[in-house]
């Protein structure tokens, strides 16, 4: 049974650290690795409130055998079972240690035949679990709002704001990344709510959301294609770059947007509450820019499953009552939460699916010191017997 509310209460240090776990993307039979991750972050850190910000599971591929593509189960509730074991590879560590958690949908988590309405119940199940929009049905379950509360619970300091922007249109059998109007109308109406109940001051916000806004594009720059650290666009020949007097960081690929036809962007600039938009998908992006006064930050992903580099980690945010207008953003990836053990290293290389020479590296050397091992083994024993 998920808790009864949304709020979050600051530390007594008027502190609040808030960790984003983006794109985990993974099954059944989890990779190891991310979960080894995911646990000394939580114990590290010790965070205040974890964020799933979408892809939670691999939806698309949950009746998959452990091994291949090959669908070895079918029908919605042998999908709502490998969704509920999906996601106790990450929610059930949460629980034990009592941290409160919250999650938006990303464009891989409903590919499948569970709603996201029916999907939800799975994630509501822990107590840890915020409830989440379990009133509102204008817009999506996983677009809401958790207030982050004083100490003494006695005024609203900072707000969260989670966003649907993803979803899987099961008659059409066909993906969607956009901004619903709903959900710009409900982002204004209840902006100006909180506004209101805070003395006609707005309430600083971070806004998280799965899939980037297009405006991310103004923090790259056109560059030649030898230069360090250029990525090639999808729907070109162009390469390019991070422009380093807007943004820091580290681009590993071209940003994939999502459609903002009903003008999110502009709401959230004449609102003026929104002190950044946080955003994962992109899953070798790690960045912080600044586009018309408000941040943008790209958090890499934390799935071992699907592609991904080596800035594969969790972010940290905190808040501050004491600096309301700001916020402190950092990552930790995974040698950072794991070390640089010959263990820690070969499960890495392992479990992650962007490692493949290494793995065949690996192989190779593993099959090369078996043979010459099985060679000694046999002039050991021609001796003997001769």
């Amino acid at each position: 049974m998920s808790r009864k509310t949304n709020e979050i209460r600051l530390n007594e240090d008027g502190k609040l650290v808030i960790m984003q776990v983006s794109d985990p993307q993974d099954m059944v039979y989890v990779r190891k690795a991310m979960v080894k991750m995911l646990d000394s972050a939580y114990d590290k850190v010790k965070p205040d409130l974890v964020l799933f910000t979408g892809d939670n599971i691999l939806g698309n591929h949950l009746l998959d055998a452990r091994f291949g593509t090959r669908q070895v189960a079918s029908g919605w509730q042998a999908t709502y079972d490998r969704i509920e074991k999906s996601l106790a590879h990450i929610l059930d560590p949460l629980e034990r240690r009592g941290i409160p958690f919250a999650m938006v949908y990303g464009n891989h988590d409903d590919c499948n035949c569970v709603t996201k309405q029916e999907h939800i119940e799975a994630y509501r199940k822990y107590s840890m679990c915020l409830p989440m929009n379990d009133s509102d049905h204008r817009v999506d379950c996983d677009t809401y709002n958790i207030p982050v509360l004083s100490n003494d619970g006695s005024k609203t300091v900072f707000n969260l704001w989670m966003l649907d922007c993803a979803w899987h249109d099961h008659q059409e059998d066909r993906g969607y990344a956009a901004i619903k109007k709903e959900t710009v109308e409900w982002y204004k109406e209840k902006s100006a709510q909180l506004k209101a109940e805070n003395g006609g001051k707005l309430v600083k916000s971070l806004l998280f959301q799965h899939i980037p806004l297009n405006q991310t594009l103004e923090l790259l720059k056109e560059c030649k294609p030898t230069k360090r650290g250029a990525v090639k666009a999808y729907d070109s020949n162009k390469y390019y770059c991070l422009d380093t007097e807007k943004a820091s960081g580290f681009l590993g690929e071209y940003f994939n947007g999502c459609d903002d036809e009903f003008g999110l962007f502009e709401a959230i600039k004449e609102t003026g509450d929104v002190m950044a938009v946080v955003t994962g998908h992109d899953h070798c992006n790690n960045f912080v820019g600044e586009v018309d006064g408000i941040k943008f930050v790209a958090t890499p992903a934390a799935s071992f499953r699907c592609y991904g580099n080596d800035q594969r980690g969790v972010r940290v945010f905190v808040l501050d009552e004491n600096k309301p207008d700001e916020f402190e953003t950092y990552t930790l990836d995974y040698t950072d939460l794991c070390g640089d053990s010959l263990g820690a290293n070969l499960r890495y290389i392992w479990d992650a699916d962007d490692k493949i020479l290494e793995k065949g590296i690996l192989i190779a050397g593993s099959v090369c010191a078996a043979t010459a091992l099985t060679f000694k083994t046999v002039k050991a024993l021609k001796k003997i017997f001769d």
